[in-house]
């Protein structure tokens, strides 16, 4: 799978005027992209990051966004990547997002809002219910963690361990 990117905004120019053309183009190398990828049997994936914070030049900002972008590319091997810290920063209603894109869903991403940290981490986001919900819907593929760590790489991992346990599975590794 392969993150393929949006681009940005040009410098000084109004969203609204230069929209369709960006749409355009993006559609058409993605078309390309999507052929290219589907000779080596791989996916590409499309996340739409917020434009409220992260990066305000950003094209592609919503899973609304990008779900219409993937139904006019028409090619299977794309996919949403859906990072759910940009989704709850543009939309909220992550737990509608994800029962109403999970067919398209090719890959998720976490992070606690406002920090960008541990999913444990205090926020808007209850990950627990969230990981119920993706297994509910019959989620089986991978879970990105895309934060920030408030420690080192252990402490940060914390809450795998807590999730792991309340899971009734042993984790692998060390006790450290």
């Amino acid at each position: 799978r392969i993150h393929l990117m949006a681009g940005r905004v040009p410098l000084g120019a109004d969203r609204a005027a230069v929209t369709g053309k960006m749409e355009t183009t993006f559609i058409e190398n993605l078309r390309y992209a999507a052929d290219l990828l589907a000779q080596e049997d791989m996916i590409g994936l499309l996340e739409p990051i917020n434009n409220r914070i992260t990066d305000p030049r950003y094209y592609l900002n919503t899973p609304h966004q990008a779900a219409a972008i993937l139904e006019k590319v028409g090619r299977p091997n794309l996919k949403l990547q859906l990072d759910l810290f940009h989704c709850q920063i543009m939309d909220g209603n992550v737990s509608r997002n994800l029962e109403t894109y999970f067919p398209l869903i090719g890959h998720i991403q976490i992070a606690q809002v406002p920090g960008r940290h541990e999913p444990d981490s205090p926020g808007e986001l209850n990950f627990p219910y969230i990981f119920e919900l993706l297994e509910s819907l019959g989620y089986t593929g991978y879970v990105g963690c895309e934060y920030a760590p408030k420690g080192d790489t252990l402490e940060g991992l914390g809450w795998l361990h807590s999730y792991w346990e309340r899971q009734g599975l042993q984790h692998a590794g060390t006790n450290k």
